[in-house]
């Protein structure tokens, strides 16, 4: 298969992973549209590209981990899980349910999920000690922790980041969702972080920029952060909250609010007129 099919093919793959996580989020009647349509691309990449893991075995020793930090952004990685096997597709429209495996914030209940996450700030502390652990059982695993640029405002993260860098973890990469977005409104206006490179620089990272929806830019990226040695990689994703849905991006009152019918039937009207595009695409390649 050539490239551009391979390519068009993960994008097909992301439409559909959105259409999923709206169902979720439309059937459960809460949870965090924004923070998880700007991981998609990233979710599907891991899964599809980057990462060792067998789906069939959860807790396969030699598996790579993803850690997601910002755990409201759940429905992204439920999504995955399904489409690669972990659990049936069925039971994503349990989301939020009394009893459910697929909680508002991720449970080592369901199968794939490495650590219970949501109380931002924790997750690459938690990817270091698991990093550490890797390090000196001599298992060449990676560690891949996402993160959002809000949750950056945590002071957890910077002592994690120093601790990474103390450690020489190469084998940690931390991927920063950089939306721009958190819950009260922009992060420049909240606490800036800028110049985020720069910080994350001064405390030891190998700091590499990505299109956070381009999988071609994301795909580099990966490569490029494993042929990095004694230090940790961050990627730097740059991403648009609500990607994908037309009335959805760059809008900070979708961090935390279901859709309702009507919203989300046209969200699905748009996920499914983008992938008519791309199936009369991959017909010309």
């Amino acid at each position: 298969m050539r490239k551009e099919q391979d390519l068009i093919k993960l994008k097909k793959k992301a439409i559909a992973l959105r259409k999923d996580i709206l169902k979720m989020l439309y059937l459960a009647g809460s949870g965090h549209p924004g923070g998880s349509l700007s991981l998609v691309e990233i979710m599907t990449c891991l899964f599809y590209y980057e990462i060792n893991y067998k789906a069939k075995e959860p807790k396969w020793e030699k598996r790579d981990k993803v850690i997601l930090s910002k755990g409201h952004g759940c429905p992204a990685l439920y999504a995955i899980l399904s489409d690669r096997g972990y659990f049936k597709r069925e039971e994503l429209w349990t989301l939020r349910q009394l009893g459910s495996k697929l909680q508002g914030h991720p449970s080592i209940d369901c199968p794939g999920v490495e650590i219970s996450s949501g109380s931002l700030g924790q997750g690459l502390s938690i990817s270091n000690g698991m990093a550490l652990a890797n390090k000196m059982d001599k298992n060449e695993a990676r560690v891949y922790c996402i993160i959002g640029d809000g949750e950056m405002n945590e002071g957890q993260i910077w002592e994690g980041a120093m601790t990474a860098s103390h450690y020489s973890l190469e084998n940690v990469c931390l991927i920063v969702d950089h939306n721009k977005l958190q819950i009260d409104g922009p992060c420049c206006d909240i606490k800036d972080m800028e110049i985020l490179s720069e910080k994350l620089q001064s405390f030891g990272f190998e700091v590499i920029q990505a299109d956070g929806h381009d999988f071609s830019s994301l795909i580099e990226a990966f490569n490029k952060a494993r042929t990095i040695k004694n230090k940790p990689q961050a990627i730097i994703a740059n991403t648009i909250k609500g990607a994908g849905i037309s009335f959805m991006e760059n809008k900070v009152e979708w961090h935390g609010v279901a859709p309702n019918k009507e919203q989300y039937e046209k969200g699905i009207e748009e996920l499914e007129a983008a992938f008519k595009i791309l199936k009369e695409k991959n017909e010309k390649v």
